[in-house]
């Protein structure tokens, strides 16, 4: 039997790499996302749905099936802000690297920071990272001067009309001021805080953007990064949670990253060897050793001719491909061999093959045996 990559065609290359990338992202998705053990929930049930179809579990697939109908509404309301962020990440395409902020620009945030929390003036500084946050918050003005000690002083205290808003940097310019951002609803994780704490956590739940917060109430510097809001013990802490990540933490992504790909690839190949082979119908012609069955014990073969026939065989590829050559064979009935019969006709039914093949031609169709008389062994002397 032809074994699985001599059936795989250009077009099968294509759509297992495009299945593998949608896994893949789907993948990203369910480990940032807040919902992943429902998500990984859902998976494991689809797991089931399968299985059950595949077993011909008719009950437990029929009832899968109605709950799959609304599946798609129910992913859809209890995931929307997340499926909305997937779809943002997948059509945000950028025209190059954010700009980042230099070392200088770091300690002028870092001690503005410092001096406001040693005020007690309530401030929310985000910081945007590779996604935008455009669809996340609301209202504002457009400023985009230069970050300085001063500027981000001015803009918080209290008698500036936008003190109570965010600020937007990006590198070394302050885009935005008095902006809105979406509040969280985890209660447990804001904490004694307030609604700067809560705006905080909730841009950062939504986007890969780090929210910078002082509490107008304790003077203390918090910071809010991948949906989950910590304190920082001193507003000097500041500058360390602001470096860029170490190598030894971006290789780390990258082996995630890589594990992922890994586990979309292998998906990607087992569905395509579950259901798109299931849904071709194939044909290959393999050899077939004949072999005599029933042969008189009065008769010895002496030739068969041929000794090898070739078998057309109509399967699934999947079928096909995980056959064992062993298992396809020609059986010849040789009982009629003791009227003078030595042309034997071969069909459907003298091909052995798994069940789940269907013959479609052999050649040639007729075997033909050589055979001769056995010689009687001579009598033992003294017999009678």
């Amino acid at each position: 039997m032809p074994d699985l990559f001599s059936l795989i065609v250009w077009r099968d290359l294509v759509d297992v790499t495009t299945v593998g990338v949608l896994i893949w992202l789907g993948i990203r998705f369910i480990r940032r996302t807040r919902g992943r053990r429902a998500l990984t929930g859902l998976l494991l049930l689809g797991g089931v749905y399968l299985l059950a179809s595949a077993l011909d579990l008719e009950l437990t697939a029929s009832i899968f099936q109605a709950f799959f109908a609304v599946l798609v509404l129910i992913v859809v309301v209890v995931f929307q802000e997340d499926l909305r962020r997937f779809f943002e990440t997948i059509g945000s395409f950028r025209r190059g690297a954010p700009r980042e902020a230099s070392d200088e620009h770091m300690d002028v945030l870092v001690r503005a920071v410092t001096r406001l929390a040693s005020t007690r003036t309530g401030a929310l500084i985000v910081l945007p990272g590779d996604e935008s946050v455009e669809s996340h918050v609301e209202g504002g003005v457009i400023l985009g001067g230069r970050v300085s000690e001063p500027l981000l002083l001015s803009l918080f205290d209290s008698s500036s009309p936008g003190h109570d808003g965010a600020v937007i940097l990006r590198g070394d310019r302050l885009l935005r001021f008095a902006v809105h951002l979406p509040l969280s609803s985890n209660l447990a994780a804001v904490g004694p805080g307030g609604t700067r704490h809560a705006a905080a956590l909730g841009l950062a739940e939504r986007s890969d953007a780090t929210c910078i917060v002082v509490s107008e109430e304790r003077g203390t510097v918090s910071i809010a990064r991948d949906g989950v809001l910590r304190k920082l013990a001193r507003p000097q802490d500041l500058a360390a949670e602001l470096q860029p990540a170490k190598p030894e933490e971006r290789a780390w992504w990258r082996e995630r990253a890589g594990l992922d790909a890994v586990l979309a690839a292998a998906g990607a190949i087992a569905l395509w060897a579950v259901f798109i082979p299931g849904s071709d119908l194939t044909e290959v012609t393999v050899p077939a050793r004949v072999r005599v069955t029933n042969l008189p014990n009065d008769l010895a073969i002496e030739t068969i001719d041929p000794e090898e026939v070739r078998v057309t065989l109509r399967g699934l590829r999947r079928d096909l491909a995980f056959s064992e050559p062993g298992e396809v064979s020609v059986r010849v009935d040789a009982y009629l061999a003791r009227l003078g019969r030595r042309t034997f006709t071969l069909d459907e039914d003298s091909v052995r093959r798994p069940d789940v093949l269907d013959v479609v031609a052999i050649d040639p169709e007729r075997v033909k045996l050589s055979l001769q008389p056995v010689a009687e062994e001579p009598a033992a002397a003294g017999t009678p």
